[in-house]
């Protein structure tokens, strides 16, 4: 059993480190996000602002379609500059709701078009790139199908690249429509909000590589180009193009006081499905940029470590599924030792420490919107399982099927899914999370028994975590049809 007792350290070890991350990264932002969170919008005459091109890339999306488009009709934006192209990959009658709401807004005399290709080629990635063959704008703004941006978004993000010519890409906060609809909508929002207050302002501020989160920002076309343009063999093109991009020279702008809104999915499948995604594309894009993120002469090698851990973050995911399996070898080993488990107070501490933050940036209320926090932390470690496989197929493949989030139209409170024909049924990976809850009460069990009491914080934690997501998903799968989830 000396393996496991060297492994075992070494994977708490390895998990520290993502933990300390949120520590720097909370660190940065108090440092410098707070003293320059407010970029003033520079002065552009209406006149003088350039063409821009909105493209909304769009695959079955009934709830929110006529939405969509009627929020990016509304921009505010000088006559004859704005070109909309609505990117329709769908196959349901999501078409004719578009063609009929965007043949409004023409007679209106709006500029917009909905366009569709042959096959679905690359998906989103590959709609955007064949959208952009036939943009006129010298700068493309995306937004997916459920965002709702306010009229004056580009008023307040274009006039950003007119005075700085290296800029390449404006990503703006996100907002939610839907933060009270239920415990989960609350608990991502708190996530998400972290993520966009402190992670991005505390990275961009502070001149490290940030990352495009795929709609509620702008690029400059010939950035677009001169990086490669948006390519298929990663599930984050978002990710992958922006970090070329910053590797060749273009500039980021994070601007965390225009805020772009948009839905979160209310469904546990439809949570770990984004999820999943996110972790395999991420996964992909760590295989393709490590070597020339480490290969760069542009970067310093604090950015370059910042850009490595960034990357790779989702591989805590994996490590979190082999540290909770080798603590029951461990506890059954003879003349078993108590597992180091001390350095996993950074991994766990760190993150909720990034929410607070951002939590008491944004809202009076702070301390209400917190009581999401023990949920957040459940759903953090329970969807271990389905991200552990996605990061397997994304160090082992190339591209990938590209599963949409579901979006069913909710706001506040108001709306429903359970009857939409886009709920999603139980994924196959709730069996894991089902045996995980059990191998770990079974875990906590032998650590009473051979006296091990620190590890039974621990092995409940798991227990509670993968049993909360499982039993959500099923639950919400046998939720019956047209009553709103409370």
């Amino acid at each position: 059993m000396t393996f496991l007792t060297i492994l075992h350290p070494l994977l708490a070890l390895w998990l520290a480190i993502y933990g300390l991350n949120s520590f720097v990264l909370a660190f940065l932002y108090l440092r410098h996000g707070q003293r320059r969170t407010s970029i003033p919008t520079p002065s552009v005459e209406r006149s003088n602002l350039p063409p821009v091109t909105v493209q909304v890339p769009v695959y079955n999306e009934v709830h929110v379609i006529e939405q969509v488009i009627d929020s990016v009709a509304a921009l505010d934006y000088p006559d004859g500059r704005l070109q909309i192209q609505i990117l329709d990959d769908s196959t349901d009658e999501t078409t004719q709701l578009a063609h009929a709401r965007a043949a409004l807004h023409r007679e209106q005399g709006v500029n917009i078009a909905v366009l569709r290709r042959e096959d679905q080629r690359g998906f989103k990635a590959g709609a955007l790139a064949w959208g952009m063959s036939q943009a006129s704008g010298e700068y493309i703004a995306i937004f997916d199908a459920d965002f709702c941006p306010d009229p004056d978004f580009l008023l307040k993000t274009i006039p950003h690249f007119t005075v700085r010519p290296r800029l390449g890409m404006l990503q703006t906060r996100w907002s939610y429509l839907n933060a009270a609809y239920s415990p989960l909508t609350r608990a991502q929002t708190l996530a998400l909000d972290g993520h966009f207050v402190v992670e991005q302002t505390g990275r961009n501020r502070s001149g490290l590589l940030m990352s495009f989160n795929g709609a509620g920002g702008v690029w400059r076309r010939r950035c677009i180009e001169e990086s490669g343009g948006w390519t298929a063999d990663t599930l984050c093109e978002d990710l992958d193009l922006s970090y070329r991009a910053q590797l060749a020279g273009w500039e980021c702008l994070y601007l965390p006081t225009v805020d772009a809104p948009t839905e979160v999915p209310p469904q546990m499948a439809a949570f770990k499905q984004q999820q999943s995604r996110w972790a395999q594309g991420s996964m992909q894009s760590l295989r393709k940029l490590a070597g020339p993120i480490l290969r760069s002469r542009r970067l310093r090698w604090s950015q370059k470590i910042m850009a490595l851990v960034h990357l790779s973050s989702y591989l805590a995911y994996a490590l979190m599924i082999l540290l909770l399996l080798a603590s029951l070898p461990m506890l059954l080993a003879p003349r078993s030792a108590q597992p180091p488990l001390g350095g996993l107070g950074l991994m766990y501490l760190g993150p909720p420490l990034v929410y607070i933050i951002s939590q008491r940036r944004l809202h009076a209320d702070w301390g209400r919107r917190l009581s999401a926090l023990p949920l957040l932390m459940l759903t953090g470690i329970g969807v271990a399982w389905g991200n552990a496989r996605a990061v397997w197929r994304g160090l082992t493949q190339w591209g990938g099927s590209f599963a949409r989030t579901p979006k069913f139209h909710l706001q506040g409170k108001l709306g429903r899914w359970t009857d939409s024909q886009y709920r999603l049924p139980v994924d196959d990976s709730a069996i894991g999370e089902i045996a995980l809850a059990l191998y770990s009460l079974a875990t906590m069990g032998v650590a009473y028994v051979t006296d091990n009491y620190g590890m039974i914080p621990f092995s409940l934690l798991n227990t509670a975590a993968f049993g909360t997501v499982a039993g959500m998903e099923i639950l919400q799968a046998l939720a019956p049809q047209g009553i709103p989830e409370k």
